[in-house]
Protein backbone atom coordinates (compact mmCIF):
# COMPACT_ATOMS: atom_id res chain seq x y z
CA UNK A 1 0.00 0.00 0.00
CA UNK A 2 2.97 2.28 0.61
CA UNK A 3 3.95 1.96 -3.06
CA UNK A 4 0.40 2.79 -4.23
CA UNK A 5 0.37 5.80 -1.92
CA UNK A 6 3.57 7.13 -3.47
CA UNK A 7 2.20 6.42 -6.97
CA UNK A 8 -1.04 8.32 -6.35
CA UNK A 9 0.80 11.21 -4.68
CA UNK A 10 3.03 11.46 -7.76
CA UNK A 11 -0.08 11.43 -9.98
CA UNK A 12 -1.51 14.26 -7.88
CA UNK A 13 1.71 16.26 -8.28
CA UNK A 14 1.56 16.00 -12.08
CA UNK A 15 -2.15 16.82 -12.22
CA UNK A 16 -1.81 19.80 -9.87
CA UNK A 17 1.13 21.14 -11.89
CA UNK A 18 -0.86 21.01 -15.14
CA UNK A 19 -3.85 22.51 -13.34
CA UNK A 20 -1.87 25.45 -11.99
CA UNK A 21 -0.56 26.44 -15.41
CA UNK A 22 -3.95 26.12 -17.12
CA UNK A 23 -5.85 27.99 -14.40
CA UNK A 24 -3.20 30.72 -14.30
CA UNK A 25 -3.52 31.17 -18.07
CA UNK A 26 -7.31 31.27 -17.76
CA UNK A 27 -7.26 33.78 -14.90
CA UNK A 28 -4.75 35.94 -16.77
CA UNK A 29 -6.80 35.91 -19.98
CA UNK A 30 -9.99 36.75 -18.09
CA UNK A 31 -8.24 39.60 -16.26
CA UNK A 32 -6.94 41.02 -19.54
CA UNK A 33 -10.43 40.93 -21.09
CA UNK A 34 -11.98 42.66 -18.09
CA UNK A 35 -9.21 45.20 -17.49
CA UNK A 36 -10.71 48.67 -17.41
CA UNK A 37 -14.26 47.53 -16.77
CA UNK A 38 -15.63 49.08 -13.58
CA UNK A 39 -17.71 45.99 -12.86
CA UNK A 40 -14.59 43.82 -12.81
CA UNK A 41 -13.20 45.32 -9.59
CA UNK A 42 -14.34 46.19 -6.09
CA UNK A 43 -13.74 49.45 -4.23
CA UNK A 44 -10.40 48.00 -3.10
CA UNK A 45 -9.39 47.32 -6.73
CA UNK A 46 -9.71 43.61 -6.11
CA UNK A 47 -11.60 41.34 -8.51
CA UNK A 48 -15.34 41.44 -8.08
CA UNK A 49 -17.36 38.28 -7.53
CA UNK A 50 -18.69 38.67 -11.09
CA UNK A 51 -15.14 38.85 -12.42
CA UNK A 52 -14.15 35.69 -10.55
CA UNK A 53 -17.25 33.84 -11.80
CA UNK A 54 -16.36 34.86 -15.37
CA UNK A 55 -12.91 33.39 -14.79
CA UNK A 56 -14.56 30.08 -13.92
CA UNK A 57 -16.07 30.06 -17.43
CA UNK A 58 -12.76 30.45 -19.23
CA UNK A 59 -12.04 27.24 -21.24
CA UNK A 60 -8.44 26.97 -20.05
CA UNK A 61 -9.55 27.49 -16.48
CA UNK A 62 -12.21 24.78 -16.88
CA UNK A 63 -9.62 22.30 -18.14
CA UNK A 64 -7.34 23.30 -15.29
CA UNK A 65 -10.16 22.63 -12.84
CA UNK A 66 -10.63 19.16 -14.33
CA UNK A 67 -6.96 18.39 -13.68
CA UNK A 68 -7.42 19.83 -10.19
CA UNK A 69 -10.11 17.21 -9.52
CA UNK A 70 -7.76 14.47 -10.73
CA UNK A 71 -5.06 15.81 -8.44
CA UNK A 72 -7.46 15.91 -5.51
CA UNK A 73 -8.43 12.27 -6.01
CA UNK A 74 -4.81 11.19 -6.25
CA UNK A 75 -3.89 13.19 -3.16
CA UNK A 76 -6.87 11.77 -1.27
CA UNK A 77 -5.75 8.20 -1.91
CA UNK A 78 -2.18 9.07 -0.92
CA UNK A 79 -3.35 10.70 2.31
CA UNK A 80 -5.03 7.43 3.35
CA UNK A 81 -1.92 5.32 2.74
CA UNK A 82 1.03 7.57 3.66
CA UNK A 83 2.09 9.78 6.57
CA UNK A 84 0.85 13.28 5.74
CA UNK A 85 4.30 14.83 5.89
CA UNK A 86 5.31 12.44 3.08
CA UNK A 87 2.17 12.49 0.92
CA UNK A 88 1.83 16.29 0.96
CA UNK A 89 5.52 16.83 0.31
CA UNK A 90 5.37 14.59 -2.76
CA UNK A 91 2.30 16.51 -3.90
CA UNK A 92 4.23 19.77 -3.45
CA UNK A 93 6.57 18.58 -6.20
CA UNK A 94 3.86 19.86 -8.55
CA UNK A 95 5.97 23.02 -8.59
CA UNK A 96 8.52 21.18 -10.72
CA UNK A 97 5.77 20.19 -13.14
CA UNK A 98 4.54 23.79 -13.13
CA UNK A 99 8.04 25.06 -13.90
CA UNK A 100 8.64 22.60 -16.73
CA UNK A 101 5.25 23.09 -18.39
CA UNK A 102 5.45 26.83 -17.76
CA UNK A 103 8.73 26.93 -19.67
CA UNK A 104 6.68 25.98 -22.75
CA UNK A 105 3.16 27.28 -22.16
CA UNK A 106 4.19 30.52 -20.44
CA UNK A 107 7.56 30.79 -22.22
CA UNK A 108 9.51 30.70 -18.97
CA UNK A 109 13.26 30.29 -19.28
CA UNK A 110 14.86 27.79 -16.89
CA UNK A 111 18.33 28.66 -15.56
CA UNK A 112 20.94 26.63 -13.74
CA UNK A 113 19.57 27.70 -10.37
CA UNK A 114 16.16 26.23 -11.31
CA UNK A 115 17.67 22.82 -12.04
CA UNK A 116 19.60 22.98 -8.75
CA UNK A 117 16.39 23.76 -6.84
CA UNK A 118 14.52 20.93 -8.56
CA UNK A 119 17.36 18.53 -7.77
CA UNK A 120 17.11 19.55 -4.10
CA UNK A 121 13.38 18.73 -4.14
CA UNK A 122 13.88 15.33 -5.75
CA UNK A 123 16.73 14.41 -3.40
CA UNK A 124 14.72 15.53 -0.38
CA UNK A 125 11.71 13.48 -1.47
CA UNK A 126 13.93 10.41 -1.79
CA UNK A 127 15.19 11.02 1.76
CA UNK A 128 11.62 11.39 3.03
CA UNK A 129 10.49 8.21 1.32
CA UNK A 130 13.40 6.23 2.75
CA UNK A 131 12.92 7.52 6.30
CA UNK A 132 9.10 7.48 6.56
CA UNK A 133 7.22 4.80 8.43
CA UNK A 134 4.97 2.71 6.19
CA UNK A 135 2.06 2.79 8.65
CA UNK A 136 -0.56 5.43 9.39
CA UNK A 137 -3.12 5.82 12.14
CA UNK A 138 -4.82 8.16 14.56
CA UNK A 139 -7.71 10.58 14.15
CA UNK A 140 -10.40 8.24 15.43
CA UNK A 141 -11.49 10.61 18.22
CA UNK A 142 -14.65 12.41 17.08
CA UNK A 143 -13.63 15.45 19.17
CA UNK A 144 -10.71 15.97 16.80
CA UNK A 145 -13.10 15.85 13.82
CA UNK A 146 -15.22 18.63 15.34
CA UNK A 147 -12.14 20.68 16.27
CA UNK A 148 -10.86 20.48 12.69
CA UNK A 149 -14.24 21.55 11.32
CA UNK A 150 -14.48 24.48 13.74
CA UNK A 151 -10.97 25.68 12.91
CA UNK A 152 -11.77 25.44 9.19
CA UNK A 153 -14.89 27.58 9.58
CA UNK A 154 -12.91 30.26 11.44
CA UNK A 155 -10.14 30.23 8.81
CA UNK A 156 -12.76 30.42 6.04
CA UNK A 157 -14.30 33.51 7.61
CA UNK A 158 -10.86 35.12 7.91
CA UNK A 159 -10.09 34.25 4.27
CA UNK A 160 -13.27 35.81 2.89
CA UNK A 161 -12.80 38.90 5.06
CA UNK A 162 -9.24 39.32 3.77
CA UNK A 163 -10.39 39.06 0.14
CA UNK A 164 -13.08 41.67 0.79
CA UNK A 165 -10.83 44.10 2.68
CA UNK A 166 -7.44 43.73 0.95
CA UNK A 167 -8.46 43.41 -2.69
CA UNK A 168 -5.45 43.25 -4.99
CA UNK A 169 -3.03 43.95 -2.11
CA UNK A 170 -3.11 40.45 -0.64
CA UNK A 171 -2.29 37.78 -3.28
CA UNK A 172 0.48 36.20 -1.19
CA UNK A 173 -1.78 36.03 1.86
CA UNK A 174 -4.53 34.48 -0.26
CA UNK A 175 -2.08 31.91 -1.57
CA UNK A 176 -0.97 31.00 1.94
CA UNK A 177 -4.57 30.61 3.14
CA UNK A 178 -5.48 28.51 0.08
CA UNK A 179 -2.49 26.28 0.79
CA UNK A 180 -3.60 25.82 4.39
CA UNK A 181 -7.10 24.93 3.14
CA UNK A 182 -5.74 22.33 0.74
CA UNK A 183 -3.64 20.92 3.56
CA UNK A 184 -6.73 20.69 5.77
CA UNK A 185 -8.46 18.71 3.00
CA UNK A 186 -5.68 16.10 3.24
CA UNK A 187 -6.18 15.88 7.00
CA UNK A 188 -9.95 15.55 6.55
CA UNK A 189 -9.55 12.76 4.00
CA UNK A 190 -7.11 10.96 6.29
CA UNK A 191 -9.50 10.84 9.26
CA UNK A 192 -12.76 10.47 7.32
CA UNK A 193 -15.08 7.76 8.66
CA UNK A 194 -17.27 5.59 6.47
CA UNK A 195 -14.62 4.93 3.82
CA UNK A 196 -13.43 1.43 4.73
CA UNK A 197 -15.87 -0.23 4.93
CA UNK A 198 -17.87 2.18 2.80
CA UNK A 199 -20.94 3.53 4.58
CA UNK A 200 -22.53 6.66 3.01
CA UNK A 201 -24.55 7.50 6.12
CA UNK A 202 -21.51 7.43 8.40
CA UNK A 203 -19.45 9.35 5.85
CA UNK A 204 -21.97 12.17 5.38
CA UNK A 205 -22.53 12.57 9.14
CA UNK A 206 -18.81 12.88 9.85
CA UNK A 207 -17.70 16.51 10.49
CA UNK A 208 -14.53 15.66 8.55
CA UNK A 209 -16.66 15.40 5.39
CA UNK A 210 -18.06 18.87 6.03
CA UNK A 211 -14.50 20.08 6.59
CA UNK A 212 -13.45 18.76 3.18
CA UNK A 213 -16.39 20.49 1.47
CA UNK A 214 -15.82 23.86 3.15
CA UNK A 215 -12.02 23.84 2.82
CA UNK A 216 -12.24 22.79 -0.84
CA UNK A 217 -14.74 25.48 -1.79
CA UNK A 218 -13.08 28.34 0.06
CA UNK A 219 -9.56 27.26 -0.90
CA UNK A 220 -10.51 27.06 -4.59
CA UNK A 221 -12.14 30.51 -4.53
CA UNK A 222 -9.31 32.20 -2.64
CA UNK A 223 -6.64 30.67 -4.89
CA UNK A 224 -8.55 31.83 -7.96
CA UNK A 225 -8.60 35.39 -6.62
CA UNK A 226 -4.87 35.13 -5.89
CA UNK A 227 -4.19 34.02 -9.47
CA UNK A 228 -6.27 36.94 -10.74
CA UNK A 229 -4.40 39.65 -8.86
CA UNK A 230 -0.94 38.20 -8.22
CA UNK A 231 2.05 36.59 -9.86
CA UNK A 232 1.76 32.84 -10.28
CA UNK A 233 5.21 32.06 -8.89
CA UNK A 234 4.82 34.04 -5.68
CA UNK A 235 1.32 32.73 -5.04
CA UNK A 236 2.42 29.14 -5.64
CA UNK A 237 5.44 29.55 -3.37
CA UNK A 238 3.40 30.46 -0.31
CA UNK A 239 0.65 27.99 -1.21
CA UNK A 240 3.05 25.05 -1.13
CA UNK A 241 4.21 25.98 2.36
CA UNK A 242 0.63 25.87 3.65
CA UNK A 243 -0.41 22.66 1.91
CA UNK A 244 2.77 20.88 3.05
CA UNK A 245 3.55 22.23 6.52
CA UNK A 246 0.01 22.40 7.97
CA UNK A 247 -0.96 18.73 7.43
CA UNK A 248 2.59 17.60 8.14
CA UNK A 249 2.59 19.13 11.60
CA UNK A 250 -0.99 18.01 12.32
CA UNK A 251 -0.09 14.46 11.30
CA UNK A 252 2.92 14.32 13.59
CA UNK A 253 1.20 16.00 16.55
CA UNK A 254 -2.25 14.36 16.43
CA UNK A 255 -2.31 11.43 13.98
CA UNK A 256 0.68 9.33 15.03
CA UNK A 257 2.67 9.96 11.83
CA UNK A 258 6.31 9.07 12.40
CA UNK A 259 9.63 8.27 10.78
CA UNK A 260 11.46 4.94 11.02
CA UNK A 261 13.30 4.51 14.33
CA UNK A 262 16.70 6.17 14.15
CA UNK A 263 15.88 8.04 10.93
CA UNK A 264 13.95 10.96 12.39
CA UNK A 265 16.82 13.29 11.50
CA UNK A 266 16.68 12.21 7.85
CA UNK A 267 12.91 12.82 7.75
CA UNK A 268 13.41 16.35 9.12
CA UNK A 269 16.19 17.06 6.61
CA UNK A 270 14.06 15.71 3.77
CA UNK A 271 10.97 17.68 4.81
CA UNK A 272 12.83 20.97 5.21
CA UNK A 273 14.83 20.43 2.02
CA UNK A 274 11.71 19.66 -0.01
CA UNK A 275 9.84 22.73 1.24
CA UNK A 276 12.82 25.06 0.73
CA UNK A 277 13.54 23.57 -2.68
CA UNK A 278 9.90 23.90 -3.72
CA UNK A 279 9.86 27.56 -2.71
CA UNK A 280 13.05 28.17 -4.71
CA UNK A 281 11.48 26.49 -7.74
CA UNK A 282 8.47 28.79 -7.47
CA UNK A 283 10.57 31.92 -6.98
CA UNK A 284 13.28 31.13 -9.50
CA UNK A 285 11.53 29.57 -12.53
CA UNK A 286 12.22 32.92 -13.89
CA UNK A 287 11.04 34.31 -17.19
CA UNK A 288 7.34 34.61 -16.38
CA UNK A 289 5.65 37.96 -16.50
CA UNK A 290 2.67 38.57 -14.27
CA UNK A 291 -0.95 37.93 -15.24
CA UNK A 292 -1.35 41.22 -17.10
CA UNK A 293 2.16 41.27 -18.62
CA UNK A 294 2.90 44.70 -17.17
CA UNK A 295 6.23 43.67 -15.63
CA UNK A 296 9.38 42.62 -17.40
CA UNK A 297 10.49 39.02 -16.83
CA UNK A 298 13.05 38.76 -14.01
CA UNK A 299 16.63 38.10 -15.02
CA UNK A 300 18.76 35.09 -14.09
CA UNK A 301 20.91 34.78 -10.99
CA UNK A 302 20.28 33.78 -7.40
CA UNK A 303 19.26 37.20 -6.08
CA UNK A 304 15.60 37.82 -5.27
CA UNK A 305 16.03 41.59 -5.41
CA UNK A 306 13.55 43.29 -7.71
CA UNK A 307 11.64 40.11 -8.44
CA UNK A 308 8.37 41.51 -7.09
CA UNK A 309 8.95 45.19 -7.73
CA UNK A 310 6.41 47.34 -9.53
CA UNK A 311 8.84 48.57 -12.18
CA UNK A 312 7.66 48.11 -15.77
Amino acid sequence: MFFFGVLFASLAAVAYGVSTVLRAMGARDAAILEEGQSSATTKNDGPSLESTVNTFRNPEFVWGTAFLVVGFMGGAVAARFLPLFLSQTIVSANLIVTALIGSVALRNKLHGRDWVAMTVVIGSLCALGFSSSHTTGGGEDRTFHWALFSATMVLSAVALLCVWKLGKRGPLLYGAIAGAMFGIIAVGVRILDGVDPFDPAVLLLDPAAWTIAVAGSVGFYVQTVALQVGRVNGVTAVLVVGETAVPGFIGVLFLADAAKPGLQWLAVVGFVGAVVGAILVALYNSGESDHLDEKAPPAGGWSLRGRFSTAH
